[in-house]
């Protein structure tokens, strides 16, 4: 399903703080919200509108050196993106991460072939974690902390270590809070 600009960004910051508003956008650009106002301009480098279009790939690439966020802006990302701690994510422009997707600090989805990981809905990557190459992570999974994925990650599991395993089956996808999509409007 494609999504509209402004519904990615209400999703967003839904994702923040499990209701939006257009006070509480204005309240996450003025403040240090790093992780939100960092996906606000990388969706807006997709706009319709050229003026905004320039202005946003501006702010985004000067966002990118002082925070240290590598995510191209044509990268597939569904509605719903949360960037934890806002600091130091690389995202290979090939990869493909699915709605309500958490990344956290030190977290790198990499490629050496142009062909990056297909990431599902409701995934959470912990802290300092690499997927490398062309993986399928599943709906619900949770990518421990520090955690080398090289291989396919099921849906509703939790995997850690170096090479990534599988640690545990139970309550997958718990770390994903305030899902966009599961909302009553």
């Amino acid at each position: 399903m494609n999504y509209s600009v402004r519904e990615l960004i209400k999703a967003d910051l839904y994702r923040y703080y499990g209701h939006y508003s257009f006070g509480l956008l204005c309240k996450n650009m003025l403040n240090a919200n790093r992780g939100f106002r960092y996906s606000f301009w990388l969706r807006l480098c997709n706009s319709g509108n050229p003026i905004i279009r320039i202005l946003a790939k501006l702010m985004h690439r000067r966002l990118s050196t002082r925070y240290q966020i590598q995510i191209p802006p044509h990268t597939r990302i569904g509605p719903g993106l949360y960037l934890g701690h806002g600091t130091a994510i690389i995202v290979n422009e090939a990869a493909v991460i699915g709605k309500n997707c958490n990344l956290s600090h030190f977290v790198t989805i990499g490629s050496n072939s142009g062909k990056s990981a297909i990431i599902g809905d409701n995934v959470y990557i912990g802290p300092n974690s690499c997927i490398i190459e062309q993986v399928n992570i599943g709906d619900n999974a949770t990518i421990g902390a520090g955690a080398v994925v090289i291989k396919d990650v099921a849906a509703d599991v939790t995997v850690a270590g170096n090479p990534a395993r599988v640690i545990s089956t139970k309550e997958p996808g718990r770390f994903v809070t305030h899902r966009f999509g599961n909302q009553s409007s």
